[in-house]
């Protein structure tokens, strides 16, 4: 069964429902609506350190939203003009029109986004899901991508932890509706408790405030028509993913990215096998790697500093190689439902691998945006821990 087969919540109704409390905004964080063809995105952006900069995007995971970039944008400032988007469903974004919530359609909700905002080639940042996300997109639009950053990406493994099976097993048809049952009695705080735990390397590293702001992230979030049904469909979409072949499934697809890579992988990670480090260093053709042994699921949130300074050294040789690169334009203005579009490029590849960050060798839509303001000063580092599942 496709993602867009399921029973799911009439975008009309969904729309209509008001929104149960509000989506929490950081010290210096702004959050705006974006209406895009079939689509209404939640942006989050902070104002860059000087005009001019190079624009960068952030992709969340499964479960996840914007907020998950909170605590590494600030940092990250001074180099980029950064913005983090809600895909559909999660986060403060409606669910799509289509109902379609696979890799590819988050793919083009994405790519919808950048083609509205002229704001490629960026930076392109991407979490778990969020990485098969941004993989796709690099590797079908090249011309939107100027570097790529990908924190445990989601790429099928064929042997999959024991401890990412119940993420996987909400694909199932019904196996939602189940779980929502069987936990109807699960506080809150007893929700943000076992999230954290399999998404942290080390779940002491949240903060008393972070958890509180997670908790009533967790009460908003459940009070939402389509919350379930944005997940499970979500969790299919990367099955279905996991099982394409040939020149649409995710490893040919990470052959194909052109962009300088950045790979960053958790040892503790519970979700994306640390194992699966080495096998991405071979694929990314020009790609760096760095391992934190310590880390979960979620660097980016652990550990955003090593994070950060990965990023500026590849942001450093990207620029010195290439200062004023402009990319040609695309064959295809956007990505096809099966995520057929984009070239076929067979050049021959070469990559790194090893624990720290090192060199690698080359191997139109229109919008809409209203603006709301930031009025939190909660710290961003750790408020968003309920919202990474894969």
């Amino acid at each position: 069964m496709s993602s867009s087969d399921s029973p799911r919540v009439p975008p009309v109704i969904a729309a209509a429902v008001p929104k149960p409390g509000t989506v929490e905004v950081a010290e210096g964080e702004r959050l705006r609506s974006v209406g895009l063809p079939g689509l209404t995105l939640s942006v989050r952006s902070r104002p860059a350190a000087r005009d001019g900069l190079p624009p960068a995007l952030y992709v969340h995971g499964l479960g996840g939203s914007s907020q998950n970039w909170s605590a590494l944008m600030p940092l990250l400032e001074d180099s980029v003009d950064g913005e983090a988007v809600d895909l559909p469903g999660f986060g403060d974004s409606p669910p799509p029109d289509d109902g379609d919530y696979s890799v590819t359609g988050h793919a083009r909700a994405v790519i919808r986004f950048l083609d509205a905002r002229g704001r490629g080639p960026v930076h392109l940042f991407g979490n778990s899901l969020g990485g098969a996300v941004t993989t796709r997109v690099a590797a079908v639009r090249p011309d939107l991508v100027r570097t790529l950053t990908l924190v445990s990406p989601a790429l099928p493994e064929l042997r999959v932890q024991r401890t990412a099976l119940p993420t996987g097993l909400l694909a199932l048809p019904g196996v939602a509706a189940l779980f929502t049952r069987l936990t109807k009695e699960w506080t809150p705080e007893q929700r943000v408790r076992g999230v954290t735990a399999l998404c942290y390397g080390d779940p002491g590293r949240v903060s008393p405030e972070g958890f509180r702001a997670a908790v009533e992230e967790m009460e908003r979030r459940l009070q939402l028509p389509y919350f379930w049904d944005a997940m499970a469909r979500s969790a299919r979409g990367v099955v279905n993913a996991y099982t394409l072949g040939g020149q649409h499934g995710l490893w040919r697809q990470a052959e194909r990215v052109l962009a300088p890579t950045l790979l960053i992988y958790g040892g503790r990670d519970q979700l994306v096998s640390y194992r699966m480090a080495a096998r991405a260093a071979r694929t990314y053709r020009d790609s760096r790697l760095l391992t934190l042994p310590d880390a979960g699921h979620v660097a980016m949130m652990e550990y955003p500093e090593r994070v950060a300074a990965a990023f500026r050294e590849l942001f450093a040789d990207t620029e010195a190689l290439n200062p004023q690169r402009d990319r040609a334009p695309a064959t295809a203005p956007d990505i096809t439902r099966d995520g057929t579009a984009g070239s076929t490029d067979s050049a021959a590849r070469s990559s790194t691998s090893g624990t720290s960050s090192t060199n690698g060798t080359r191997k139109s839509a229109t919008s809409t945006t209203t603006d709301s303001t930031a009025n939190s000063t909660t710290d961003g580092t750790t408020k968003s821990t309920t919202e990474q599942g894969s």
